[in-house]
């Protein structure tokens, strides 16, 4: 098992500049990850550094409350698609799951969809916000709004991936779904717990630490 490959390594601190992302992507070559995972903004410099590798782009829309138009959220996924991104990490809209207008939620994943098209589409849920029977409906959601992939949290939340939660999550998607832990995952040991629990990828700012 080559944990490598299951790693985005990520940096969104809202103060990253181009160098830290052009190093973040020198790290992400060095140790052979997956993806880096960066916001809209720096999806060029990703795609530059990166070229002629085949470690993927990731953008994070709607980053991080999840709470602005859907409209806003089709345009800036779009943008980061025509700049080279070859992944999605969308945040659901929290308040509209809590409002219990799940149609609404599922037809913002669906539409998202659809305008990205075979890119892949990642749903960040934001456990730390929700309760279990919300937790399970929001990726239930993501499932019949055709998404790739559930994932735990932003990182910027008050709390991020735990094991209970990734359970709940791949009870709920089954082989349907993939999922994505992240959040809080800083060592080799929590990473290794998460893969036996069935996840496909790691979001962490500690890659080279893991796989140390």
């Amino acid at each position: 098992m080559d944990l490598a490959k299951y790693i985005d390594h990520t940096n969104l601190k809202p103060t990253a500049t181009i160098e830290d992302i052009v190093a973040l992507c020198k790290q992400a070559i060095v140790n052979g990850f997956y993806a880096v995972c960066v916001n809209g903004c720096h999806v060029p410099a990703a795609r530059d550094t990166l070229k002629g590798t085949p470690i993927k782009v990731a953008a994070v829309i709607g980053f991080p409350l999840g709470a602005m138009a859907t409209k806003a959220k089709i345009c800036e996924a779009m943008d980061c698609i025509e700049n080279g991104a070859d992944e999605i990490d969308m945040v659901i809209n929290l308040g509209w799951i809590k409002s219990k207008r799940f149609d609404d939620v599922r037809d913002e994943i669906k539409a998202i969809k659809k305008a990205i098209g075979p890119k892949i589409l990642k749903v960040i849920i934001e456990t730390c916000y929700l309760t279990e029977a919300e937790k399970e409906q929001a990726c239930q959601l993501a499932v019949e709004a055709n998404a790739d992939f559930v994932k735990t949290s932003t990182g910027f939340g008050n709390g991020g991936a735990t094991l209970a939660d990734v359970q709940l999550m791949k009870r709920v998607v089954a082989d349907q779904l993939k999922v994505k832990a992240s959040g809080g995952i800083k060592t080799k040991e929590q990473a290794l717990k998460y893969i036996a629990l069935g996840v496909s990828r790691i979001g962490t700012s500690s890659g080279p630490e893991l796989i140390k």
